[in-house]
């Protein structure tokens, strides 16, 4: 088969790596324009145009899917078969091109959790499994047939970097099955409509106003919420700064939960101001772990307490 592959950020890499290890016959790469990125605002390769360089693999960058010169660019590469993994919404003039169709990878267990943000959203409901999807495009995003699930289990202590890091491994291995399950057109499609159990739980874009902390909700509800933002984008609390009456934005990376009854108020901070801080919530204690001060590196919470006095800051509700 004569394969385009389709993607951007390094999740999509693995993929594509595992095709060409395979012997696919990738014989074009869709990717996103380079941008300007960094304080130097130099010109930045996507991770997924620097693997297809290296591997001579040529590479079309549009700025516009539906531009008349794209799509009869795409057209002359005579493609059985396109395979998508992290990239943006396709128009149905590309994704019906080929005859074979045009696969997608999804970070989930479809039709739950359809969306641009599957693995933040898994975490954050506490969820103890996810897994990964591949499905035939069609018009409605992330509705297609299901070709195959892989199934991946959600440890208390993951976070979001961990889980994106399987299954970024796992996603690739089933692109690969997929591929050749396609090739043999040995596969049985599964309609998702016909898998919905329940009420189905979305899994939109991060805004900022998601990754704050309400520190009048469960212990068990933050600690999801910081495991399900860290590294990126971070959940993210108000600490004032008395002596300055200013007011931060702290990212919290890390923490763990602890269940407890208490006389502090909530957003009540404990410390020892050598090896932990804890802030009071409900029905019990988040112990921060690690931490980032606006304009600083993030860091462990005891260099932290190295550097500020506990007693100078308050959580601002």
């Amino acid at each position: 088969m004569r394969i385009i592959f389709m993607g951007t950020p390094e999740f999509a890499v693995a993929s594509l790596k595992k095709l060409v290890d395979e012997g696919a016959n990738i014989v074009a790469v869709v990717t996103a324009p380079d941008r300007p990125a960094g304080r130097g605002q130099q010109m930045r390769q996507t991770p997924v145009k620097i693997f297809a360089v290296e591997n001579d693999i040529p590479v079309l960058q549009p700025e516009k899917l539906r531009s008349p010169d794209f799509l009869e660019t795409l057209a002359s590469y005579q493609a059985d078969l396109q395979i998508v993994v992290a990239f943006r919404m396709l128009p149905e003039v590309v994704w019906s091109m080929p005859p074979l169709g045009t696969f997608n990878l999804h970070g989930s267990l479809l039709p739950q959790y359809r969306g641009a943000a599957p693995i933040n959203w898994a975490i954050i409901n506490g969820e103890k499994t996810t897994g990964v999807s591949t499905f035939f495009i069609e018009k409605e995003i992330d509705t297609g047939n299901i070709l195959f699930t892989e199934n991946i289990d959600i440890p208390k202590d993951m976070n979001a970097g961990e889980l994106h890091d399987e299954m970024k491994e796992v996603g690739a291995n089933l692109v690969w099955m997929t591929t050749q399950a396609i090739a043999q057109k040995s596969y049985t499609l599964k309609k998702q409509e016909e898998l919905i159990d329940g009420a189905l739980k979305p899994a939109p874009k991060i805004d900022k106003e998601v990754c704050k902390i309400n520190w009048l909700e469960t212990s068990e509800h933050i600690y999801n919420l910081i495991r399900g933002l860290s590294p990126y984008p971070a959940a993210w609390t108000c600490f004032r700064q008395k002596d300055k009456n200013k007011d931060l934005a702290v990212k919290i990376y890390a923490c763990r939960m602890e269940k407890a009854v208490h006389q502090l108020p909530v957003g009540g901070i404990q410390s020892d101001q050598k090896t932990y801080m804890k802030i009071a919530c409900n029905d019990g204690f988040i112990h921060v772990l690690s931490l980032q001060i606006p304009g600083k590196k993030q860091v462990q919470i005891d260099e932290f307490l190295r550097g500020y006095a506990i007693d100078n800051f308050e959580v601002v509700l």
